[in-house]
């Protein structure tokens, strides 16, 4: 079976709102006894995204 992956691409707000809510949601899971291995992951995850400048586009029509 193949995965497909997405891509997403959000600025430092929705980064921090991103990680802020996973974090609260896997606070909910510690504080009713279930398992956060997958939302541990995923916050990993979201955490270490690598980040990735705005290509500029160039004005061909000055030149």
């Amino acid at each position: 079976m193949r995965s497909d992956k997405r891509v997403i691409a959000v600025d430092e707000f929705q980064h921090n709102l991103l990680v802020n809510g996973m974090n609260e949601f896997r606070n909910e899971l510690l504080a009713e006894d279930k398992p956060t291995e997958d939302v541990d992951r995923l916050l990993l995850m979201i955490i270490d995204a690598p980040t990735m400048r705005e290509k500029r586009r160039i004005d061909r029509e000055s030149r």
